[in-house]
């Protein structure tokens, strides 16, 4: 950065904030308050009401900031719906069966917040009409997810609990099926059934997944 620029305004510091790498955004203040405002403008508005005029408002920063960091509507609406899911972890609580417990829990309680159903809805139903989109969906909130099966899987291998792997594509395979289960199972009651999540229901689903996990 040159030394000779001239002071630099509130808005620009928002702008070379948020400008800095294209991609995912950092969880920089300016970031956060552009992908709530997202957020809570689609809540609102809907996907045909939302414009990046809005979320500009919204959050405080000029039109500029967001087309230089997120092309298009869908690129930023698709990262907003992502950063919801950034704090999904699979713990280590030494089984299968109760890390399977507790991350199919923070799923569930994921799902039940007001603006995840919101989000997600309205992304997945645009999704239906725009392969793109859809490419997208999958390449950003979807495929990164799978690293909580994958993770699973290597500490019950760690523990014997799971066989090892047989071989990468089989591996691949196997984590794409667990994980479109869970993930499939718990948004379908939540998002479609609206039914709730308790614990009870959650441990008979764990049995129903580990009968052909661990029997072989």
């Amino acid at each position: 950065m040159s030394a000779a620029q001239p002071s630099a305004s509130p808005d620009d510091a928002v702008r070379n904030s948020t400008v800095r790498a294209k991609g995912r955004p950092r969880s920089a203040a300016a970031d956060l308050a552009i992908l709530d405002a997202t957020r809570e403008a689609l809540a609102e508005l809907g996907w045909g009401g939302l414009t990046m005029g809005h979320v500009a408002s919204r959050a405080g920063v000029a039109k500029t900031t967001l087309y230089r960091r997120w092309p298009s509507k869908n690129e930023l609406v698709v990262d907003a719906v992502a950063s919801l899911f950034d704090d999904l972890v699979m713990p280590d609580l030494g089984s299968l069966r109760a890390d399977i417990e507790a991350v199919v829990g923070q799923f569930a309680d994921l799902l039940a917040r007001p603006e995840t159903q919101t989000a997600l809805l309205a992304l997945f139903a645009e999704g239906t009409r725009d392969p793109q989109l859809r490419r997208r969906i999958r390449e950003a909130i979807v495929d990164p997810q799978k690293r909580l099966v994958r993770q699973g899987r290597a500490a019950a291998q760690a523990r014997g609990e799971l066989e090892a792997d047989t071989g990468t594509a089989s591996a691949r395979e196997e984590v794409d099926i667990i994980f479109d289960t869970i993930a499939g199972t718990v948004e379908h009651r939540v998002l479609v059934s609206g039914e709730p999540i308790t614990p009870e229901w959650t441990r008979r689903f764990t049995d129903l997944l580990l009968g052909p996990l661990t029997t072989g």
